[in-house]
């Protein structure tokens, strides 16, 4: 695929494609799709042209990016105790990592449409039958796993509206949220911390909250005197709101950009806010309207297929994900495709190999491109090559392999002269009807068992930390870029410096 070949929101269509939904009623997804092309956009080029400024500033070491979130969203979950828990950990995570860092945190948060996620096969087998794979809230329901409804199980074009709806409920709330008062930095505590069991936790958090007023450094970080750069493309207030983007992940199934033809229903050829340089000058652009940040997934990069192809000629910042399969030849001649101009903002890499893996390919891909002069953020994500199956038959995760692919992955960039520009979690906020939080991930501070995953364990497709394991993990990077900011510490004993801390954490808390 050659970068100069003519572009449309709809030439991916003379492309192969993977990870395709087959609809039996095409004339329905017809009627649908046009519906959605004459619905408002969900975001604005202005916001995205924000976003692509400030991942501008993650290259260049003056901001750390957070991507967070759930690995899927559910119709059901759109209610507004688990958007405020959501948001209220996002805020929470970035203060703390504000704190060590003395750095903005961009915020990418996986909310407001991610309501679909790829599948390994079409079909599945459920008690003997053989069925339609659930493919997420967007495409089929759950009728057949819960022997209600076989033929919901069948893809249906009205879910699509159904997930833009619920992405602008959701969306309209979290910025209701963050206009109001919510993310105000005069309360931090009502960040939904008043659940956590773990009081070393709440006291170090408590230490963060009541030294705010006297750190001018802290206050210059967060925009007060730099604000005007920070927020080029026109936001407020840096201290009474946040800025939050969230992803549309309809734009993605769980990792990817899949959906394409809800895609170009909602890619418009917008004006480019003024102010905004560009290699080639024009006024005006294709803009997906679905989302502020979309990523290419490992089951989606192929170089001649439709993904790329829809990638490369939309303006939003995008992300591909890079895992053990991925070859160095093959991520540069990607990057060519999809940032030919080697334009700042555009890519993020967002590396996922597995703790056991990534000291074998990582500093590989990082030569590779370094070689290219590509300007990239490298982001890590310590969540999905590390899911394995507990003796209970439930997915789940390891708090301390997280914490060692993390590790490893500073470590490495320091070594190639490279640096780790932000993380990529799935957490959640949300509390279990008794009021706890989930128990879906092993470890951390508050030590969670096998025996005790099964109590409050409620994602339907990945497992995720809860609120108190993604404290952990807050604190522990952000007492890492502490010690290394004062001179304590050398990014090459990281791994002991997290774990000599999450140790203390937990005898602490027990």
């Amino acid at each position: 695929m050659s970068p100069t070949e003519p572009w449309s929101p709809s030439s991916w269509k003379s492309k192969p494609i993977a990870q395709d939904v087959e609809y039996e009623d095409t004339a329905h997804l017809t009627k649908v799709l046009s519906k959605i092309e004459r619905l408002p956009p969900l975001v604005t080029p202005s916001e995205i042209e924000r976003l692509r400024h400030q991942l501008a500033m993650v290259q260049r070491n003056e901001a750390f990016l957070l991507h967070a979130g759930d690995c899927a969203e559910s119709f059901d979950a759109c209610t507004h105790e688990n958007i405020s828990a959501k948001i209220g950990l996002i805020l929470s995570f970035s203060l703390i990592l504000i704190w060590g860092a003395r750095r903005p945190v961009v915020r990418i948060g996986r909310i407001a449409g991610q309501y679909a996620k790829p599948r390994s096969s079409p079909k599945e087998t459920i008690d003997g039958k053989v069925v339609l794979s659930f493919r997420g809230d967007n495409v089929n329901g759950q009728g057949a796993f819960l022997c209600l409804d076989p033929n919901d199980r069948n893809p249906n074009p009205e879910r699509l509206l159904s997930a833009y709806f619920h992405s602008t409920t959701t969306l309209n709330y979290v910025r209701g949220l963050l206009t109001s008062g919510f993310a105000s930095l005069h309360h931090p505590r009502d960040w939904s911390l008043s659940h956590v069991r773990s009081p070393s936790l709440r006291k170090e958090f408590e230490q963060i909250v009541d030294s705010l007023s006297d750190a001018l450094d802290f206050s210059r970080t967060i925009g007060v005197e730099n604000g005007p750069v920070f927020e080029q493309g026109g936001a407020r207030g840096t201290v009474g709101e946040v800025d939050f983007y969230t992803r549309q992940a309809l734009s993605a199934f769980v990792h990817e950009g899949l959906m394409l033809e809800y895609e170009q229903a909602l890619t418009r050829l917008l004006p480019v806010p003024a102010g905004v340089t560009m290699a080639h000058s024009s006024p005006t652009a294709h803009y997906n309207t679905s989302a502020h940040f979309l990523w290419i997934g490992d089951r989606t990069r192929q170089l001649t297929g439709a993904h790329v192809e829809y990638f490369r000629g939309i303006r939003n910042p995008i992300g591909i994900k890079v895992g053990p399969s991925m070859q160095g030849d093959e991520l540069v001649r990607l990057l060519d495709v999809v940032n030919p101009d080697k334009e700042a903002g555009r890519v993020t890499l967002i590396t996922r190999y597995g703790a056991g893996k990534v000291q074998d390919h990582l500093a590989g891909h990082i030569q590779a491109v370094q070689k290219t002069n590509h300007p990239v953020v490298w982001i890590c994500d310590p969540m999905h090559g590390n899911t394995l199956t507990s003796s209970t038959g439930l997915k789940t995760r390891n708090f301390g392999t997280i914490i060692a692919e993390l590790t490893a992955s500073l470590r490495i960039h320091a070594e190639c002269n490279s640096r780790l520009g932000g993380v990529s979690l799935e957490f959640t906020g949300e509390l279990a009807e008794d009021g706890f939080s989930v128990t879906e991930c092993l470890g951390g501070s508050m030590e969670l068992s096998e025996d005790e995953l099964g109590l409050r364990y409620q994602s339907f497709c990945d497992p995720r930390l809860n609120f108190e394991q993604s404290l952990d993990v807050a604190f522990l990077i952000s007492n890492h870029f502490q010690k290394e900011r004062r001179g304590q510490g050398h990014v090459d004993g990281a791994a002991d410096v997290l774990y000599k801390e999450l140790s203390r954490q937990a005898s602490r808390s027990g």
